[in-house]
């Protein structure tokens, strides 16, 4: 068996179609605390009880944030997010609560920033954490939803795409 290298996997995960969401969290109180990154890492883990999981570099304030309050959401880009998805990446270098100057951001009851024009948005308590190479994976219980309009944002063959039925 041959090792794959970090190059070719990542070209490989470019083909691999993935919904584009922002995983947000508050670390503690006050506006300085809040946290965000863009994830395609994300996918259903059971219907009773409703949960997912989110996958999220050890290194970044996000995954810091989500360990410290055992709390995260979920929000589905809509089909035109492009712009803030590679702003919660990192494009231009911003970072930390600076993230949130873009886009239209309200908080749920627990604090944690949900995105008002999400194409959906999932509340969730932490359940479980696991770790995996760089990665922690935070399985979360789903306390709420709210759906939204319009497609949401996939990404795919490294780039933003929406989805066109057939």
């Amino acid at each position: 068996m041959s090792v794959i290298d970090t190059q070719s996997f990542r070209a490989a995960m470019a083909r691999f179609p993935g919904a584009v969401t922002i995983v947000t969290a508050r670390a503690g109180a006050g506006s300085d605390a809040r946290r965000g990154i863009t994830a395609t890492a994300v996918c259903s883990v059971t219907a009773d009880p409703p949960s997912l999981l989110v996958c999220l570099n050890r290194q970044t304030g996000t995954c810091a944030a989500v360990a410290a309050s055992g709390r995260f959401n979920v929000n589905l880009l809509p089909g035109d997010g492009g712009p803030l998805a590679l702003h919660f990446a990192g494009a231009g270098g911003v970072t930390g609560a600076d993230k949130f100057t873009t886009g239209a951001w309200c908080d749920d009851p627990h604090g944690t920033p949900i995105l008002q024009d999400a194409a959906l948005t999932f509340c969730c308590t932490v359940s479980e954490t696991l770790q995996a190479g760089s990665h922690s994976i935070f399985i979360g219980q789903i306390t709420s939803l709210t759906h939204g309009a319009g497609p949401a944002l996939i990404y795919a063959q490294s780039g933003f795409h929406r989805l066109q039925p057939l």
